[in-house]
């Protein structure tokens, strides 16, 4: 298994799943093509992968929250033209939160004691501490900002090839 000390995410990033090595929480990053450990919590992987792609964390929260109108256990924007969001299954002050990416659930089913079990898109299943219903919402939530945004973006590149079609025309 591959250790590494720093991770940003992809649209190949399904899920980011904290468990404590030597005392330290690091993270279980699982992608589409295997897993890789990595040195960090899974909130700093969220964090470092928002700057990469040029935002910080704050200002997706807040984006978020004017888009969807939530604050609570938000969904993430990672990065919308790729299509890495993100979100939290419960609290992400907690240290026991997974981060699930929206792009990769492709089935999701009730399991007895207040469980979720999760199929991910290239078939892996793995059941989470959070009710189906929980899960359900932040699903749906994601949904929602995730499509707002599509919306905007391909609202912008519309007008952008409409402008061009202008100036070419002008200049014809």
């Amino acid at each position: 298994m591959l250790i590494v000390e720093h991770l940003y995410l992809t649209r190949y990033t399904m899920g980011l799943f904290p468990f404590f090595h030597d005392k330290q929480m690091w993270t279980k990053a699982l992608e589409e093509d295997g897993e890789i450990i990595v040195k960090q919590k899974p909130m700093e992987i969220i964090e470092q992968s928002c700057l990469y792609y040029g935002a910080s964390l704050r200002g997706r929260k807040d984006g978020a929250r004017h888009i969807i109108g939530t604050s609570h256990k938000a969904p993430i924007a990672v990065e919308p033209t790729n299509e890495i969001f993100f979100f939290p299954t419960i609290s992400p002050v907690n240290p026991q939160c997974v981060w699930l990416s929206h792009l990769h659930i492709r089935h999701h089913e009730h399991v007895q004691g207040g469980k979720t079990r999760i199929t991910f898109s290239n078939g892996t299943i793995v059941e989470l501490c959070i009710s189906h219903h929980s899960f359900i919402n932040q699903l749906h939530r994601t949904a929602q900002l995730r499509t707002k945004m599509n919306e905007r973006i391909e609202a912008r590149e519309r007008k952008m090839m409409y402008l061009l079609y202008l100036r070419e025309k002008e200049w014809s």
